[in-house]
C-alpha cells in the first residue's frame, strides 16, 4: 500500500505491501529484502512475508507483498487477473522466450504488416492452451524448471489452459511490436509471445514487460523499495 501520513505500520498483525518491482531483481529478493528490512529496523525475530505472484527479472511493475496475518489473503490476490504493457522483438527466438538467452533462430519481418499481426493477435483472444518456457520458476521433481534448462538438461512441461481477455497490438516499428494483455491467472506472457511468433511462421521473444494491475489494483499506487524502506522509517510500527 501508499501509506498515509496517518498510517502507522504493523507487520506482525498484517500489511498489504505494493511495490513497484524494479528490473533484474526476482520477486524473492524484493521479499527477502524487505523481510530482513524490516526484522532489522524493528528487532523482529521471525516475520511472515511472501509475494502474490511472480514476476520474472527482466520484468517490473506491480508486486504484491503480504506480511502477518495478511499472507492469508495471498491466494486470494493470485487469483485475480493480470494486466501488462510489454514489447516483443519479431524476427528471432530465444530458448528462454526473453532477453535471458541470445537469439537461436532468425527470421525476415520486412513482410510483416500491421493487418496480419492484428489478425494473428485474435487467435490469441479468449481461453487457450499454453506451455510454460523451460526457463521458468515451474517445479518439476522438487526443482526449478530453470534449474534444468541452465545445465541443459532436457525438461517435459505440460500445456494449461489459460484465459487470455484481451491481447492488443499498440505500436509496429519492426521489428518490435508493443502489447498489452489482460489476462488470467498462471498466464505466461513470455509464452504468449513466442506462440505468436510460431502463429506467424516467424519467431518473437520478450524484449520488454511491466504489470500495471492485478484486480482492480494499479501500480501506480505501488511505491519503489527506496520508497517503502523510507515510508516505514519515517512511521515507525508501534507495539
Amino acid at each position: 500500500m501508499r501509506p498515509s501520513k496517518a498510517h502507522i505500520f504493523n507487520f506482525a498483525e498484517g500489511e498489504v505491501l505494493l511495490i513497484d518491482k524494479p528490473l533484474e531483481w526476482t520477486s524473492f529478493d524484493v521479499v527477502n529484502h524487505l523481510r530482513a528490512f524490516i526484522k532489522r529496523t524493528y528487532n523482529l525475530k521471525k516475520l511472515k512475508v511472501g509475494h502474490a505472484g511472480t514476476l520474472d527479472p527482466l520484468a517490473t511493475g506491480l508486486l504484491i507483498l503480504c506480511t502477518g496475518k495478511m499472507t492469508k489473503r495471498i491466494n486470494e490476490f493470485q487469483g485475480m487477473d493480470k494486466v501488462y504493457i510489454g514489447q516483443m522483438t519479431l524476427g528471432a527466438s530465444t530458448p528462454s522466450f526473453d532477453k535471458e538467452t541470445e537469439p537461436d533462430r532468425f527470421f525476415p519481418v520486412d513482410h510483416l504488416c500491421v493487418d496480419e499481426l492484428a489478425q494473428a493477435g485474435l487467435r490469441f483472444c479468449g481461453e487457450i492452451e499454453q506451455t510454460p518456457p523451460v526457463y521458468s520458476a515451474v517445479k518439476i521433481e522438487g526443482k526449478r524448471a530453470f534449474e534444468y534448462a541452465r545445465k541443459a538438461q532436457d525438461v517435459e512441461l505440460k500445456a494449461r489452459k489459460v484465459t487470455i481477455h484481451q491481447f492488443e497490438l499498440l505500436n509496429f516499428t519492426p521489428p518490435h511490436l508493443d502489447f498489452s494483455v489482460k489476462c488470467s491467472k498462471g498466464t505466461y506472457i513470455r509464452s504468449l509471445v513466442s506462440d505468436f511468433g510460431k502463429s506467424l511462421n516467424n519467431g518473437a521473444y520478450l524484449s520488454g514487460l511491466r504489470r500495471t494491475k492485478i484486480g482492480e489494483i494499479s501500480v501506480n499506487d505501488a511505491v519503489t523499495i527506496e520508497e517503502f524502506k523510507k515510508n516505514v522509517l519515517l512511521q515507525p510500527e508501534t507495539s
